[in-house]
């Protein structure tokens, strides 16, 4: 028993890690690839079967999940976006759930045939749009900021809502069978208000008490990130221990409270958490998809396909656009946010309860409950999950085009690279501090930003959606190691880049854990590079078929970048492992004794670059 528990954990995990690495490899959203692995391994191929593995195990290891989930996803909910969004976040929770809720009740009962108690309770169960499914899609769409903040707020807020307000229905039915209506509300309104009052309490009051331990260095570094996952995890059990599912307002609450706050060690767990979020949700994709039986496929009928077309179609886009009549938010947002409300592991996980207790409660339809709701999950996972990009792209609500590079430090270099960069198609931001640095910046064209990167108003105002890599590139070698390992984790640690650090090359220099990748060369400081431009060096952009090999002597120039034919941009460096190609362009920088020779070549790759197509 204990090595078949083993197998099926371990093959589930490595399963799911591999579900997200295909959607990556794929370009899909990995949601996709994990709904039909679980598939395959469960109602299809028949090779798993996790409840009968896991036994009563698995509700309580799979509550304890979506609560770190959740607790992550109040994690990236900032209040300041309250400011630009704050009334139609507020529709979304407040009007349009119960108005998802009484429509789906309607559709399910006079398009399902279901009876009026169980198609009730179909409508609370899919008014939960997961977490789970949203947060994945919103890494890959790139949506601006206030698109993703509603789709992001109604899914975390109304998680816990809506999974609660499933219990409560499905704890009357149940209760109402064997005594009165009236006696089953009280007992329910005492549970219900014990176990979320105590739920958001904990989660309200103990993040301040986590901040003055950490404040006042009552807790060392190494337990920061284990107290925070404890706290969670307390408050949720605090709520589960007196009525199911209360526990996740407290876990849900604790986020966002932690969130705002400012509490120190906060940066550590976010990463953390991420990458445990990203395990959680691909082993619970996989193992409540493997675990639906066969049976419960071959329930799903033409009522069942006809009320999930209802609720796709007609539900969900006729409550959002009730809900946001009049509130801040553009007819795009309102068309993007109806259309996008794909349902997760919540939904997916009280299902299977719920339609198991009802049954056994004396309601015969109750077996088509997990059918509907899986019918209705399947189908939001792929629509959404592959129409999220594309439509937020023709609304104009996400970058349509390709990332371009973030420049921080402005200089005669740098704003020069831009220049040529900029000419060359690849979009170019340049940060500094200075407005007289940023001065030359903006005379010849370039985006520039004055603000301090690594300040609260820097993380604000910075987007990064249209940014692909980044180059530190300041007088401060320790600096521009410090930003790039800030934003190594948002862009990859292999598309942060810097220049040149004093003892590079030797036992001296900055481990790369903590530094970016050095472009051009070892050599290649910012002073050195200051003495050149001031010496008269030119950078000029030519087809890499005109120019020197990369490998070529210092005094026919130094290269520094590719720019591909499809628009994308390499640096190249020692520790870059990129190869150019015919028809790329080879950004160079030449000395000042072949400055004569590299001005006549600069109208000849002008005029190569209009000739050349914009790449789609």
């Amino acid at each position: 028993m204990e090595q078949t528990i083993l197998l099926l954990v371990v093959g589930i995990a490595v399963a799911g890690v591999f579900g997200q690495w295909l959607g990556w490899k794929l370009s899909v959203p990995a949601i996709i690839p994990l709904l039909v692995i679980g598939a395959l391994l469960g109602p299809v191929g028949g090779i798993i079967r996790p409840s009968a593995a896991l036994g009563e195990v698995m509700r309580p290891a799979i509550g304890m999940a979506v609560a770190i989930i959740v607790f992550e996803g109040g994690l990236n909910l900032n209040l300041r976006e309250l400011r630009s969004a704050g009334s139609g976040i507020v529709r979304l929770v407040a009007v349009a759930l119960p108005l998802n809720w009484l429509m789906g009740t309607l559709a399910g009962h006079w398009v399902a045939g279901l009876s009026w108690p169980v198609a009730i309770l179909v409508g609370a169960i899919l008014v939960v749009t997961g977490p789970t499914v949203i947060m994945p899609l919103l890494r890959q769409a790139r949506l601006e900021p206030r698109a993703a903040a509603f789709l992001r707020w109604e899914a975390i807020v109304n998680d816990p809502i809506g999974a609660t307000l499933t219990l409560l229905v499905l704890s009357y039915l149940t209760l109402s069978t064997t005594m009165s209506g009236s006696a089953a509300i009280l007992h329910l309104a005492w549970h219900t208000a014990l176990g979320a009052g105590l739920a958001a309490a904990l989660g309200l009051v103990v993040p301040f008490g986590i901040r003055t331990l950490f404040a006042r260095d009552l807790a060392p570094e190494y337990l920061k990130t284990p107290i925070l996952l404890a706290g969670a995890l307390g408050v949720y059990a605090a709520g589960e221990a007196i009525q199911p599912e209360t526990g996740l307002v407290g876990a849900t609450l604790f986020g966002v409270v932690l969130a705002n706050i400012d509490v120190t060690g906060l940066q550590e767990l976010r990463r953390f958490k991420e990458s445990l979020t990203v395990f959680l949700v691909s082993g619970l994709f996989i193992l409540l998809t493997a675990n639906i039986d066969p049976a419960t496929i071959a329930m799903l009928s033409w009522p069942i396909a006809m009320t999930t077309l209802v609720i796709l179609f007609v539900v969900r886009p006729l409550a959002i656009w009730l809900a946001t009549i009049g509130a801040k938010a553009s007819w795009r947002e309102r068309l993007l946010v109806g259309w996008i409300g794909p349902r997760g592991v919540v939904a997916a996980a009280i299902a299977g309860v719920a339609g198991e207790r009802l049954a056994e409660a004396g309601y015969p339809d109750a077996r088509l409950v997990l059918p509907l709701v899986f019918a209705v999950i399947a189908s939001t996972v792929l629509l959404h999950g592959l129409s999220l990009a594309p439509l937020a792209r023709r609304l104009q609500l996400a970058s349509g085009g390709r990332g371009g590079l973030l420049i921080v430090g402005a200089s005669r270099w740098t704003v020069r690279l831009g220049e040529a960069l900029h000419g060359a198609g690849v979009p170019v931001i340049l940060v500094d501090r200075s407005a007289l640095a940023l001065k030359a910046a903006r005379l010849a064209g370039l985006s520039t930003l004055r603000v301090e990167i690594l300040s609260v108003i820097g993380e604000e105002v910075v987007d990064l959606r249209d940014v692909e890599q980044m180059l530190a590139a300041t007088p401060d070698d320790a600096y521009n190691a410090l930003v790039c390992t800030r934003f190594a984790p948002e862009l990859g640690r292999e598309r942060v880049h810097q220049l040149a650090t004093e003892g590079a090359g030797t036992r001296h220099e900055a481990a790369r854990d903590w530094r970016g990748k050095i472009v051009i060369g070892e050599d290649m400081t910012f002073q050195r590079l200051a003495d050149l431009m001031e010496a008269g060096a030119s950078l000029v952009v030519e087809p890499y078929r005109d120019a020197p090999s990369p490998a070529a002597a210092a005094d026919e120039g130094w290269p520094v970048a590719l720019v591909r034919q499809g628009g994308e941009l390499a640096f190249l460096g020692a520790e870059h492992a990129t190869t150019p190609g015919d028809g790329d362009l080879v950004v160079r920088l030449y000395p000042a004794l072949l400055a004569p020779a590299v001005a006549a070549k600069r109208g000849r790759w002008r005029r190569l670059l209009m000739r050349r197509p914009t790449p789609a």
